[in-house]
């Protein structure tokens, strides 16, 4: 229980302190703080929380306004219970679920046998700008445990019943439920909360789509109804977010990867199973070359590991039940042994680091692969090349001595900024993702993980790098530090992560023998740059929209001869480019001049040379560049020194 206290000490985010009365709201905080924004939440000590929600402790208060990212969750949870108050309205039979925001709106599961379309959001709509014009208050009520399940039963929703159960199992000691305007004459919802003031503060809400889903993911459970929507503070802001919608509409991988023949999705293949074609080979091989290149001059060894392994592996990693329910089923043979398609790659850089013998003078061994692995996905969440069902990790994993955590932390946060960098992603922010202390969801010692997340956290510190901490987003085995970038159209992504780990190498047992002549047990480092090759390309592909930079391009260079009697000292050209190391590739069909710069410059090819009766007679060729930009001819000498500046220049550019 909390204790009661007649006046509480709030310490502000800038330092400044104020004894308030027990009871204080931090709405009564804002003016007496002197504070410079419009808030619509309020943060104590590191926890979401209403505005008008008393203060009962002494606790660190900030405040975020609508603009920011905790801001933005907070409206639109609130937007979902509007939504899902004006659905009921209209269908008085609908059941509702669960209703959560998310990173661009939200959305609010409902069972509803009469399906709803997009040809009923605007009577949604309607209903919703009703609520919001009556500025109720969303007003927290809190019971006990057996008071709310009571009142769960009266309403005889199961669904609300077993997110209740949920809760309670979790550790809630009482369960909250929200209330948009007066307790016992207006609509509520179970909830934990939080919300803004009132309805009023929803200036600009919008219903989006809808689509199928499932009671807990389980398709053979009960099928709901999955309305999707978004909200901001003001008319301008959704303006702007409907903008960039449709600017990424322009720019779906799905759309430009197929133009430019990069990859394809063949159902008889397998839904979620991406065929790489030559031009996105290509792309690929670039992308792990690159990489590799870096690996290796920072003390990487390049490992290869098969694609299946006996599901005792698995077991003994945690992997396997951990992670049951998104891996395909056991592969069984007749003389009963059972394997998986390989989930993760950590198991089996184990066992390459458990075959041989290392002194602590060995350490650290870094181990990376290019190595592929497969998850179940449903059907319903797969998405073009960034939800599928086999993805190849830029995957590696460092074995290194307790004393060594801290430089080998910090040496594979830099590799992940330089990646970064090198593609233009100049808008990075860190999320630190620490276990929830009250969840049994992660294995090892709690010592253990006590010091891991207290090494990663002053690492980052000592980096002076700016992060976020969130609870309960840690791996099973340990915490990790997760890079969210945002793209040219503000779109944000998790991309690369690097991971502590203290507790595989003790589930394995593996061993080094130290200076005291002693075993000792490893500590793993687990790092992806790019997460997955399919998703990194994908948001790549979307990020240039397809007009890759020219280091990057899978065709960096097209000759095009002006007419057939050029053909010969294009093609001649076109070799000694692919000779030197360039991409290129010659046009030697019977088109016009014209038609194959249109085409060119369709592929979103950088450089294209013209040749023609001046070029062959003095041994040079013209660039043309992908803006359109028509440059003068170069001799041969001359050439590759531009093309190595296009390359050069093109590193780190959008």
């Amino acid at each position: 229980m909390t204790q009661q206290h007649d006046t509480i000490q709030i310490t502000l985010e800038d330092g400044t302190r104020l004894d308030v009365p027990s009871g204080t709201t931090p709405l009564e905080l804002v003016e007496r703080a002197g504070v410079d924004v419009e808030p619509v939440i309020a943060v104590v000590d590191g926890e979401l929380w209403d505005l008008t929600r008393p203060l009962e402790r002494d606790a660190t208060v900030g405040f975020r306004d609508a603009q920011s990212e905790e801001g933005l969750y907070a409206l639109r949870h609130s937007a979902a219970h509007v939504m899902a108050e004006a659905i009921c309205r209209l269908w008085p039979d609908a059941k509702l679920a669960y209703g959560p925001p998310t990173e661009n709106g939200f959305y609010y599961d409902i069972y509803l046998e009469e399906p709803i379309s997009s040809d009923d959001f605007p009577r949604i709509q309607k209903e919703m700008q009703k609520i919001i014009a009556e500025k109720r208050p969303f007003t927290r009520v809190e019971l006990p445990p057996e008071v709310a399940m009571d009142r769960l039963r009266e309403e005889d929703n199961k669904y609300k019943l077993d997110n209740a159960e949920r809760a309670l199992e979790a550790g809630d000691g009482v369960l909250s439920f929200y209330v948009t305007g007066t307790p016992g004459e207006n609509w509520e919802d179970l909830c934990r909360g939080p919300h803004v003031p009132h309805t009023g503060y929803i200036g600009a809400p919008k219903v989006m789509s809808v689509a199928a889903s499932h009671w807990h993911g389980d398709v053979n459970s009960d099928q709901f109804q999955r309305v999707y929507g978004t909200a901001f503070r003001t008319k301008a802001e959704l303006k702007e977010y409907l903008n960039r919608l449709e600017a990424a509409k322009q720019r779906d991988h799905r759309v430009v990867g197929q133009k430019l023949g990069l990859f394809t999705i063949d159902e008889q293949v397998g839904p979620g199973l991406i065929l790489w074609k030559p031009r996105g080979g290509r792309l690929r091989q670039v992308l792990q070359d690159f990489l590799t290149g870096e690996l290796v001059r920072r003390g990487y060894q390049v490992v290869f590991t098969p694609h299946i392994g006996k599901i005792d592996l698995y077991k003994t990693s945690g992997h396997y039940p951990f992670y049951a329910d998104s891996q395909f089923p056991p592969i069984s043979l007749e003389d009963g042994e059972q394997y998986l398609l390989k989930p993760m790659n950590c198991p089996h850089h184990i066992k390459i680091f458990a075959s041989d013998h290392y002194s602590y003078r060995d350490l650290p061994i870094r181990l990376a692969e290019f190595g592929t692995v497969y998850r179940f996905e449903q059907s319903g969440e797969l998405q073009g090349m960034t939800r599928v069902r086999g993805f190849t990790q830029d995957d590696a994993h460092i074995f290194c001595t307790p004393e060594q955590v801290r430089d080998e932390f910090r040496a594979t946060v830099e590799l992940v900024q330089f990646v970064f960098r090198t593609f233009g992603f100049d808008d990075v922010s860190i999320r630190l993702s620490l276990r929830d202390p009250n969840s049994d969801k992660y294995a090892g010692d709690p010592a253990l993980w006590d010091r891991a997340e207290r090494e990663l956290r002053e690492v980052l510190e000592d980096m002076g790098i700016d992060f976020r901490a969130e609870e309960g987003e840690a791996a099973f085995y340990g915490p990790k530090v997760d890079f969210v970038v945002r793209d040219v159209i503000g779109r944000r992504w998790q991309l690369g992560t690097v991971q502590l780990d203290y507790n595989l190498p003790e589930r394995f047992g593996i061993q080094y023998i130290g200076a005291d002549n002693q075993a000792h047990r490893p500590v793993m480092i687990h790092r992806a740059p790019f997460g997955s090759m399919e998703r990194f390309v994908a948001i790549l592909i979307e990020h240039y929209n397809g007009a890759f930079p020219y280091w990057l391009a899978p065709e960096q260079v097209r000759v095009l001869p002006v007419s057939d009697k050029h053909a010969e000292y294009a093609a001649d050209l076109g070799r000694r480019l692919i000779d030197r190391g360039v991409r290129a590739e010659t046009d030697l069909r019977s088109e016009t001049l014209s038609k194959k710069i249109r085409e060119a410059q369709k592929m979103k090819i950088p450089v294209m040379l013209i040749v023609g009766d001046q070029e062959v007679e003095s041994g040079t060729a013209s660039p043309r560049l992908r803006s359109g930009e028509q440059l003068d001819a170069l001799d041969w000498a001359a050439l590759l020194a531009f093309l190595d500046e296009q390359d050069r220049d093109s590193r780190g550019s959008v």
